[in-house]
């Protein structure tokens, strides 16, 4: 996974879908173009595909353009539910590690909801161990 240490970090995700065979001139095309901010200042600009199984990350790295991509087996990743400025929105680093892990913050509290809800239903564990 990327690196999040160092300087404070700001993270834009575009809001469109980007076409994944997209590599660095299309991505820092968007970037100028649509972001209007330069990617030398060390920014990570976060890209998700239409299907949202894959993301790309680009950001300068000390000596030149680095891009991140990841692809899901199972499952979509979410855009966070953030207001947004236009084509993107300004996530955190909680948010950034929440979207690359995967998780989607509401399904995952439903599911411990449930979770929690079952347990309590059920009966007490001292009479369901075994004697």
């Amino acid at each position: 996974m990327m690196s999040l240490n160092g300087l404070p970090l700001r993270v834009f995700l575009y809001t469109h879908d980007v076409d994944m065979r997209k590599s660095f001139n299309g991505l820092l095309a968007i970037v100028q173009s649509e972001f209007k901010m330069d990617v030398l200042k060390g920014d990570k600009f976060l890209f998700l595909s239409k299907r949202r199984d894959r993301v790309k990350a680009m950001w300068w790295d000390i000596d030149g353009l680095a891009i991140y991509m990841k692809r899901l087996e199972v499952g979509t990743y979410q855009r966070p539910l953030v207001s947004t400025d236009g084509c993107y929105a300004t996530i955190d680093r909680t948010q950034l590690q929440l979207l690359l892990s995967g998780i989607d913050k509401q399904e995952r509290f439903v599911q411990l909801s449930q979770c929690f809800e079952a347990m309590r239903s059920s009966a007490p564990l001292s009479t369901q161990l075994p004697t």
